[in-house]
């Protein structure tokens, strides 16, 4: 980077420690391959809830082990989450227990077929 911007190495550590500082930069992160580690089965699933119920499935849904991401949204679902999955076997056995979870309305599931930008 120091070379591309035409300074010193401190210079950009110094600038990256900054941004650290100031909670512009949160963590770092690797992006690995799901399928080249057995999960041959990525999905982004869209679940609504019950409002008076939304807390309890965030927290049941949290410590999942296929549940690589969990976030809150606005529009279509309350809530979105990405997971992997060895077989098609596993995902529709986890969508159904989604279906039949406390406080969940809805259950879109979508499998991704190809992550174009990450």
């Amino acid at each position: 980077m120091a070379r591309h911007f035409g300074v010193t190495e401190t210079a950009v550590r110094k600038r990256v420690k900054n941004l650290e500082v100031i909670g512009v930069i949160k963590k770092y992160t690797i992006d690995v391959d799901p399928k080249k580690i057995g999960f041959d089965v990525d999905t982004l699933i869209g679940i609504d809830t019950m409002p008076e119920k939304y807390i309890h499935v965030m927290e049941k849904l949290r410590p999942m082990k296929e549940v690589m991401r969990l976030c809150s949204a606005s529009g279509d679902h309350m809530l979105m989450i990405e997971c992997w999955f060895q077989n098609s076997r596993d995902f529709t056995k986890f969508i159904k227990m989604l279906e039949k979870m406390d406080g969940v309305t809805k259950v879109c599931p979508a499998i991704i077929n190809e992550k174009m930008k990450c």
